[in-house]
């Protein structure tokens, strides 16, 4: 639980870190600062010692530029301008200082041969200061790490409470670990109240769909076993030739009419208890589909070629691969003319081809292109198109002026 909010949280955080460094660095100028003065008075004081009992003259004041050291003269005779200067190789720093005389300047001359370090000891604290700044370096982003670390700690960890849910299967469990009251009041809090409320929205419309295809599956069925079983008994008794056309009929829309029902109540279930994932034979389904739509081959004087290449298996949901493949046979028979056959229907390992003439020219061959769209041509080919999408299989409907292929593959 956090008491202060995530923008608060990441302020502090840089605050904080900004502080501890700022600190570091102004102790590690500080002890700069001071032994470098120390080391100027050990060395001054050292060469007094070493000329005791005579004291070293470092500092000498000059009034006239011939006085001065030789080195400093021709220097001196181009008046500079008041002010400090540096020789460095002749070791000597000189004050240029106003005197009573304005044609004239004053110099005071500091000899600091034996007190400034040598160029080699220069380049010892040069690399010891590199190695310190460095280090003041990595500490600081060291702590950067960890204190952003300790800031967005709650984002890290509602993204992988989230990142561990699974919208397709949402359990009890999922909804306890995405409880907005383990995330605080803060923007993090916020979007977890939101997600938890948008798993339960899609829980409870989980839960009315089931209901809803459950109530409707068995109110549609019940109606449609009735009429079966009527049909069964009708069967069984002394008809005559023109009831038994009639029966035929009827058996025929039953049929379509539990296909249909069937079909919607597939599309319409956002789970299905795992059959997805189911792994079936391709040909007994299409083998079903062909006896099933048959009867519309009854006047047509068409042949029907299979062309079994493989024995496929398919993974994914049975009855809707059954719908799909009834729909692609059943249009393929009622779409073909009379006499306008083969209908061919070939089998591969990973795609299903049903072909049917439209055309009484077929040795002409056509290159076949993608159909603008499945209206018009069959009211279940939409439909179709939805089963692959939830299957993970594809649909595409070729067609020409001589044929029309439809093509399942997975």
């Amino acid at each position: 639980m956090y008491r202060h909010s995530l923008r608060k949280r990441v302020a502090i955080a840089f605050a904080l870190c900004v502080a501890v460094i700022s600190v570091a660095w102004g102790f590690a100028f500080f002890g700069a600062i001071k032994m470098t003065e120390d080391r100027v008075l050990q060395h001054q004081l050292q060469r007094a010692a070493e000329s005791y009992p005579s004291m070293p003259m470092n500092l000498r004041g000059y009034d006239e530029i011939d006085s001065l050291p030789e080195s400093l003269r021709e220097w001196a005779q181009t008046n500079p301008d008041e002010g400090l200067y540096e020789f460095e190789k002749i070791e000597l720093h000189v004050a240029v200082i106003p005197t009573d005389n304005q044609q004239r300047h004053g110099f005071v001359v500091f000899d600091v041969a034996g007190i400034e370090a040598a160029s080699t000891e220069d380049w010892w604290w040069l690399l010891v200061i590199t190695g310190a700044v460095g280090t003041l370096g990595a500490l600081g982003f060291g702590l950067g790490v960890v204190v952003m670390r300790k800031a967005v700690a709650p984002v890290a960890k509602l993204a992988k409470v989230v990142a561990d849910i699974d919208p397709e299967q949402l359990s009890a469990e999922d909804h306890k670990r995405i409880e907005s009251s383990r995330f605080g009041d803060d923007e993090v809090g916020v979007l977890a109240r939101t997600i938890e409320k948008t798993l339960e929205r899609i829980s409870a419309f989980v839960e009315r769909e089931r209901f809803f295809t459950s109530s409707a599956s068995h109110e549609l069925r019940t109606p449609i076993t009735v009429i079966t079983g009527a049909l069964e008994l009708l069967e069984q008794s002394d008809l005559s030739a023109a009831d038994v056309k009639v029966v035929d009929r009827v058996r025929r829309a039953t049929l379509d009419m539990k296909t249909t029902i069937e079909m919607f109540l597939c599309l319409a279930r956002e789970t299905d208890d795992g059959l997805y994932d189911e792994q079936f034979l391709v040909m007994p389904l299409v083998s079903k589909a062909i006896d099933q739509q048959r009867y519309l081959l009854t006047r047509k004087l068409i042949d029907v070629d299979i062309d079994e290449l493989a024995k496929p298996r398919v993974n994914g949901h049975p009855q809707a691969f059954s719908i799909a493949v009834n729909n692609l046979v059943r249009n393929a028979f009622e779409h073909t003319l009379h006499a306008h056959g083969p209908i061919t229907i070939r089998v591969k390992e990973h795609e299903l081809l049903v072909t049917n003439q439209v055309s009484s020219d077929a040795d002409n061959r056509h290159t076949p292109t993608e159909a603008p769209s499945s209206q018009g041509y069959g009211l279940g080919l939409g439909i179709v198109q939805r089963l692959c999408e939830r299957n993970g299989w594809s649909f595409s409907l070729l067609a020409d002026e001589k044929r029309v292929v439809a093509r399942l593959s997975w």
